[in-house]
Order: C-alpha cells, then structure tokens, then sequence
C-alpha cells in the first residue's frame, strides 16, 4: 500500500499545522494594548435561501427553529419572519449597545442583504463601523461554479461602492470553495477571513496558488453568538457573559506575558439582537472597558492595516495600504 500524500509535511493543500509556533511575533496594538477586541455584526438577513431570492428551498440555519431541515421547493414563513427579526428590531438594538459605549465594529455585510436595507447601511456608516464584505449571498459556496461566485463577489463589490461609498477591503465568504481565495485575491481584496486557524493574522500564497503575499483574519465561531442556536451552545446570556469573558481573560494573561493577541466576537442581528441575549453582550462589553489599555477596540480593516505596516514579507514591493473609511478617532 502506497504511502499517502503529504505524509509527514506541515505544509500542503493550503493547510500549515505549525503556523507561529511557539514564539508568535509581538503585535503592535496601540497603546500597548494586550488584546485587540474585534466586534463582527453579520449582516445576513435577506440574502439567506429562499424561494423569494430565486434558490429551491428555505434556509435551515442559525435559526432558533433548532435542527430544521431545508423545505424543498417551498417557502417556510416561520424561518423567514425569524430571519426578518435581525433587520427590523436587532440590529438596530445592537448598535444602540455599540454606540452607548463608543465601540466600533465591523460588518460582515451580504450584498443583497444590504441592497435591501439602504437605512441600515447609513446607520452603520454614521457609526464609524467597518462595512466588510461577506458575499453576495448567505449561501454554501461549496459546489458553485467559479465564474459564478466571481459575478457575486463583482456584485456585492458594486453593492458596497454604491451604499458605502467604498469598495470593501476584507471579506468573510463564510462558506468558501478551494477557489473563493484566488478569486477575493484577484478582485483586489486587501485581506479575508475565511480561517479559524489562529490568534492572530498571517500572510499566505495558499501553497504558492497566490502570486503574492495574501493576509488573512482568523475569524471564529467559538466566541460567537451562532452558539445560541446549536443543540450544544449557550442557554442564556450569563453563558454567553461568562465564556468571552474567559477567553478575555486567558488573552489578556499572554498578552501581559508578551504576546499580545486578537480576540474576535462574533454577532448576528437575528440572534445576539434579542432583548435576554444581548444582555450578556451588553456586560462583556462593560467588563472589558474596565482592562483600559490593556483593550483596544477595533475594526478589523485597522488590524489588517498594522499587520501589513508591520509584517509584510519582503521581497514583494511596498507594503499595501488598508485605507481606513470613515473612522472618526482611529489611533494608528
């Protein structure tokens, strides 16, 4: 029996098992800060599948309809009034948590999600978040053919330069293929966050596919609010509390030890914007006010930035630049 491929390699397939190791690099959060805490809204509603978007079945995740199968050629009205809640009433109570406290964001934001809401998106301009892309749609990408997940990723680009103002540095395909990557690389993105690898960005050529250093965010679904609506996740927002708050606290300890971190917190309209549920964001979000310093609160497109200012491989040109829109008091 042969032996299989990439026996005993690190590197192979796009995937690296070794990554930093043990001596990650010092990141240059301002202010010597430990932890940059990432705050991401997705913003989803209204380009889920459904019959009314043009797709061959309902949605059947992330909803609080637990373990739902998709319902083939027909509508299911439950989960589209359940998906309508995150755009009529929670987002707009998170951005009241968000902005009470004078914290930024960034969005995960769908093209067609945004195209039908012209008052949110205005809403999160004036709030100084990050309106990042993430697609088209807020569909499995696996099995869709490249040329037409590239006119999706064109369309949502046109989306964001008609609504924003700007074309979107970063993207969260969310449900990537093995092309999504070459194809966000290609359309000029400045970094993505399809990976949970790591806590901290890094660059890749995705096993030399690239023809240049890509970065990349590592996003999460640990220290994510999907886990209200899995069979195994939170309960109740003194959970949800409890668990950012350990992971704060875990970062904050190597960041004073010498190796600061990211901390992402993942967020949904449709779930964490429910009145009980955001009260544990609500009070995450006090406790990490009282670290000072020690937090820095931030949008992704401004930690990309510093990572390109600070590690860009060399040998590749001038580091590019991620340009900060609409920012109000970023300190870089």
């Amino acid at each position: 029996m042969s032996a299989p491929p990439f026996q005993a390699q690190a590197q192979y397939g796009g995937r690296d098992h070794v990554g930093y190791g043990e001596k990650p690099p010092k990141a240059p959060w301002p202010n010597n800060a430990k932890v940059a805490l990432s705050l991401v809204v997705n913003f989803e509603e209204g380009a889920e599948n459904c019959l009314l978007h043009g797709d061959k079945q309902s949605e059947h995740l992330l909803s609080e309809i637990i373990g739902v199968p998709p319902y083939k050629d027909a509508r299911h009205l439950n989960m589209e009034s359940l998906y309508d809640y995150g755009t009529r009433a929670g987002f707009w109570r998170i951005r009241r948590a968000l902005d009470d406290r004078n914290v930024p964001a960034t969005v995960f934001g769908c093209g067609m999600a945004l195209e039908r809401h012209p008052e949110a998106v205005s809403a999160m301009v004036k709030s100084g978040w990050e309106v990042s892309s993430h697609g088209y749609r807020w569909i499995d990408y696996q099995d869709v053919d490249e040329a037409t997940e590239r006119s999706h990723i064109k369309a949502t680009i046109a989306v964001h330069e008609k609504m924003v103002g700007a074309k979107p540095a970063g993207i969260y395909q969310g449900k990537p293929n093995l092309n999504t990557r070459k194809i966000v690389v290609e359309e000029g993105f400045l970094y993505d966050n399809d990976v949970y690898s790591d806590d901290l960005p890094y660059f890749t050529t995705h096993d030399g596919v690239l023809s240049k250093p890509h970065l990349v965010l590592p996003y999460t679904l640990d220290t994510n609010d999907m886990r209200f609506n899995i069979s195994h996740g939170y309960s109740h927002a003194e959970e949800f509390y409890n668990y950012l708050k350990d992971a704060l606290d875990t970062l904050l300890e190597e960041g004073r030890a010498g190796t600061p971190k990211m901390m992402t917190v993942g967020l949904h309209c449709r779930i964490i914007g429910r009145p009980s549920k955001i009260r544990g964001l609500m009070k995450f979000l006090d406790y990490a006010k009282t670290k000072g310093d020690d937090v820095w609160f931030c949008r992704r497109d401004e930690i990309a930035n510093l990572w390109y200012k600070n590690f860009y491989p060399p040998g590749h040109g001038p580091a590019p630049v991620v340009p900060i829109v609409g920012r109000v008091g970023a300190s870089l």
